[in-house]
C-alpha cells in the first residue's frame, strides 16, 4: 500500500499566535506592571493596589455596560452626565423624603437611590426607543441626552452642591469591608453580572449575534431592538450606581462631577479590544482596559508627571489603541 503523506502540523503555532493576539493587551499590562513595580516607589504596596481598584471601580462598572452597547453596534455618550445627574437626584430626593432632617433615615436614602436608578433606566429605555422608532443613531441621541442631563443636574442643584446625606453615607464610596474598599465589591458584582450575561445566557448570545450581523439576527427571530435597549438600560443603571458612589465620596450631589468620564470609559473598551464595528469584545477585555488606564494614571503620579502631560499620554494611548483596533479587525480607518 502507498503511504499517505501527512499534512504539515501547523495547529500548534496557529493556536499560539491566536492566543497571543487575543491576549496581547493582558501581556502588555503584565509587562507594564513589572516596569512600574521596578521604577515606582510604593507601587506594589497593598494599599496602593487597593487604591487603583477603588479608582477604577466606577469607570470599570460603566465600561462593562458600555462593552455591551458597543458590541451591539451602538454607543452611549451620556454616561458622564448620567453619573452627575444621578448623584444630584439622589441628594435632592434624600432632602425631599427626609423633609430636610439633619440625619435622614435609611428608608429615605434607599428610596432616593431607587428613584435615581429608575430614572436612569428610563433614560436608557428612551435612547433605545429613539433608535427603534425614529431611527436616530445613538451617537446623536446620547449626545443630546448628555447635554440635557447636564442641564437637569444644574437645575436640580442651582449650581451649588446639595449636602443632605446622613453621617453613615460615606461608607458606600469610602468605607471598607474586610479591609477592601466597598466600591471594589461593586466593581466585582458588575463584572460577575455582565460576564455571566455575555457568556452563559441566551441574551448574551443575542448581543453578539446582533452586533455581528443585524439582518441575520433579525431573520433568526431575535428581537434586535429589545436586545439593544436592554444594553442601553444596563449601561445607564451602572452609570447611576457610579453617581451614587461619587456622591458618597464627596458627601453631596454636585453637577460638576464625572466630566469627560464617557471618554475614559470608551477608551477602556477600545484598549480592551472591543471592536468599534460591533460583534466583538469581552467583559474581561474591558476590565483589562480599565485596569491598564488605572495603572497608567497611578504610575504617572508616582513618576511625578505633570497633570497636563498625563492627558497628552492618555490621548496618545487612546489613538494608538484605535489603530490597533482597526488593524485587528483588518479594516481601513477611512
Amino acid at each position: 500500500m502507498t503511504a499517505i503523506p501527512h499534512a504539515p502540523v501547523v495547529q500548534g503555532p496557529r493556536r499560539l499566535s491566536g492566543l497571543l493576539r487575543r491576549q496581547s493587551m493582558l501581556l502588555i499590562l503584565i509587562a507594564f506592571y513589572i516596569l512600574v513595580a521596578l521604577t515606582g516607589r510604593g507601587f506594589l504596596t497593598p494599599d496602593n493596589q487597593l487604591n487603583i481598584l477603588r479608582t477604577v471601580a466606577v469607570p470599570g462598572m460603566i465600561a462593562f455596560g458600555m462593552t455591551l452597547v458597543v458590541i451591539v453596534g451602538e454607543i452611549d455618550l451620556s454616561v458622564g452626565s448620567m453619573v452627575a445627574v444621578s448623584a444630584c437626584i439622589t441628594a435632592w430626593m434624600v432632602q425631599l423624603l427626609s423633609r430636610g432632617a439633619m440625619e435622614p433615615s435609611v428608608l429615605a436614602v434607599l428610596g432616593a437611590m431607587l428613584i435615581s436608578l429608575g430614572f436612569a433606566a428610563l433614560v436608557g429605555f428612551f435612547n433605545g426607543l429613539m433608535r427603534q422608532k425614529i431611527g436616530v443613531p445613538t451617537f446623536i441621541s446620547s449626545l443630546a441626552m448628555m447635554a440635557t442631563l447636564a442641564g437637569v443636574a444644574n437645575l436640580i442643584t442651582g449650581g451649588s452642591p446639595i449636602e443632605s446625606f446622613p453621617s453613615w453615607y460615606y461608607i458606600i464610596g469610602s468605607g471598607r469591608f474586610l479591609h477592601i474598599p466597598v466600591p471594589v465589591f461593586l466593581l466585582a458584582a458588575a463584572f460577575a453580572f455582565t460576564f455571566i450575561l455575555t457568556n452563559y445566557t441566551a441574551l448574551g448570545r443575542e448581543i453578539y449575534a446582533v452586533g455581528g450581523n443585524i439582518e441575520a439576527a433579525r431573520l433568526s427571530g431575535i428581537n434586535v431592538w429589545r436586545t439593544k435597549t436592554i444594553c442601553l438600560v444596563i449601561t445607564s443603571v451602572f452609570a447611576a450606581i457610579g453617581g451614587i458612589v461619587y456622591s458618597s465620596l464627596i458627601n453631596s450631589g454636585n453637577s460638576t462631577i464625572a466630566r469627560g468620564l464617557e471618554l475614559e470609559v470608551i477608551s477602556a473598551c477600545i484598549i480592551g479590544g472591543v471592536s468599534l464595528f460591533g460583534g466583538k469584545g469581552s467583559i474581561w477585555g474591558a476590565f483589562i482596559g480599565v485596569l491598564f488606564l488605572g495603572v497608567l494614571l497611578n504610575a504617572m503620579t508616582l513618576w511625578g508627571f505633570n497633570p497636563y502631560a498625563q492627558q497628552v499620554v492618555k490621548g496618545a494611548l487612546i489613538l494608538g489603541a484605535v489603530f490597533v483596533n482597526f488593524a485587528i479587525d483588518g479594516r481601513s480607518p477611512r
